[in-house]
């Protein structure tokens, strides 16, 4: 099941990110369940050297895993891993009329799991064929936590 609080592992995106410009700090992604299978997931991340708290509502659409944000300009794939408590999550926006893509490695603990990871790569190197990813792999490092916690 997807609700509860996952950790970031690694992340992939599809613009090549400037190594200042990678997240050093990614808070746990919590993930809530609403009525009729959507979702909202709430996390922090870090701008001008301070962490902001954000939220989103996934709306489920059609097969299971399946999500929209933001009025549909956002387009979200959940996908449970065989390794236990392992997810990615793969994102899909629009922005200045071009599309962008990240992708998230998601565990249930802070340890790092050497089969979810190599999944993860097998997940990269598929979404490398079909053009959605570039070489980006990086490992977050650190939790970003709100000053008010």
């Amino acid at each position: 099941q997807i609700t509860g609080i996952w950790y970031v592992k690694a992340m992939v995106a599809n613009k090549n990110l400037p190594l200042e410009k990678r997240p050093k700090k990614v808070s746990p992604l919590t993930v809530t369940a609403l009525e009729g299978g959507d979702l909202e997931a709430s996390f922090t991340f870090l701008k001008k050297d301070q962490c902001h708290e954000k939220g989103i509502v996934m709306e489920r659409v059609g097969d299971p895993g399946k999500y929209i944000a933001k009025g549909g300009k956002k387009h979200i794939y959940l996908q449970e891993l065989p390794v236990k408590d392992h997810y990615i999550i793969l994102g899909e926006c629009q922005h200045d009329e071009r599309t962008f893509h990240m992708g998230k490695l998601l565990g249930r603990s802070l340890d790092v799991n050497v089969e979810a990871l190599e999944e993860f790569r097998k997940f990269t190197q598929l979404c490398l064929v079909r053009h959605l990813l570039k070489r980006a792999f990086f490992v977050p490092t650190e939790n970003c936590i709100p000053e008010s916690e």
